[in-house]
């Protein structure tokens, strides 16, 4: 292993994973981050990047005229419009050219250069349907998924699931790439993994309304900013699971110098039952680390795409490794919060 290139790489995973890998391997590998600094924030980790040893290049997975010469060994694929709200508006162009058409550019790439390939997908490529009609209770806190036999249950969402229905246009993008991966798989012997990721959190991701939740939900406290929570009557009990970020680049790791014992995972990469919190849980954990109680609108109407419940089964993932979390939920809300605390002054001036 030589070239390791992580396209989307001053983005929130793509930044932290190129940092974890410059830490852990030998000096001698290049590593090369790619990124078009589309996502307000993602310009603040080029520096991190670079004093660490990782080459920066800007550069778009839709033009790949743009990526770095020379052969690699390993591509992550970390780019993405991550919005389940993307292309609601009926602006599509960047969705599809990022997560399709981009995706298609680095399978090409790995396919001329023998590379190794490891796909960041989501949770979200299963089917609002099946998820929302799945019988559910509601406790003081939170709702919550019941035992029925089915391919859903306490434990989460797991593999099994049919996937017939709708899931966003973000969803699909994703469900696509994940097939075409497996299609080059079959027809070219490309190695690759499939991570279907669901929340992601910690330092250095710069959250949205509409993805990011836990830091969004963090510099709000921070900042003494109005939150609300929409949907499911506004009372906040919503259910994630959270992964932090740096587990997960721990799990990337792993694969990556073990790529033909993964090749062919595809499954769920969540931080599971243990580690899942409803939106009002999650204010509790905010104000108790950041020492401030902030006002909490609500708004009755869900949005479309919106899901009551998501947490999932990572049996499918346990059972080949000895890789598990870290970091619990108030673990991964302290280490935002003290993030937020820190960099105050670059975060307000960037407007997150």
């Amino acid at each position: 292993m030589k070239r390791i290139l992580i396209t989307g790489g001053a983005g929130f995973v793509g930044s932290n994973l190129a940092l974890h890998l410059r830490a852990a391997l030998d000096p001698a590998i290049d590593i090369i981050a790619l990124d078009n600094l589309h996502r307000r924030g993602s310009e603040l980790n080029v520096a991190r990047l670079e004093d660490a040893g990782v080459r920066f290049l800007r550069g778009d997975v839709r033009d790949p005229a743009s990526f770095p010469s020379g052969r690699f060994d390993l591509l992550v694929e970390c780019s993405a419009e991550p919005s389940v709200m993307a292309g609601s508006d009926g602006a599509v162009d960047y969705l599809f050219d990022t997560n399709l058409v981009g995706l298609y550019h680095c399978l090409e790439r790995c396919r001329r250069d023998g590379a190794g390939l490891v796909f960041l997908s989501t949770s979200r490529v299963y089917p609002i349907g099946a998820l929302e009609a799945h019988p559910w209770r509601e406790t003081e806190t939170r709702f919550e998924w019941l035992e029925t036999g089915a391919a859903i249950g306490p434990s989460g969402v797991r593999e099994a699931l049919a996937m017939d229905g709708a899931r966003s246009l973000y969803g699909t993008t994703k469900l696509a790439g994940e097939m075409l991966v497996e299609e080059y798989r079959a027809a070219f012997g490309l190695r690759a993994v499939v991570d279907r990721c669901g929340v992601i959190a910690g330092p250095w991701q710069f959250g949205k309304v509409d993805q990011g939740v836990v830091s969004l939900w963090a510099m709000a406290h921070v900042f003494g900013r109005t939150l609300h929570y929409v949907g499911y009557g506004g009372e906040g009990k919503q259910v994630r699971d959270v992964l932090h970020v740096d587990d997960l680049a721990l799990l990337v790791a792993d694969q990556l110098a073990n790529l033909e014992a993964w090749d062919g995972f595809v499954g769920n990469v969540s931080g599971g039952a243990s580690n899942a919190a409803s939106l009002c849980e999650l204010t509790a954990l905010c104000r108790e680390h950041a020492g401030r109680a902030i006002e909490i609108g609500r708004i009755a109407e869900t949005r479309p795409n919106d899901l009551r419940i998501y947490v999932g089964d990572c049996a499918r993932l346990i059972s080949r490794t000895e890789w598990r979390p870290r970091r619990g939920v108030a673990a991964i809300v302290a280490d935002t919060v003290r993030w937020v605390c820190d960099h105050r002054r670059q975060l307000e001036a960037l407007g997150a």
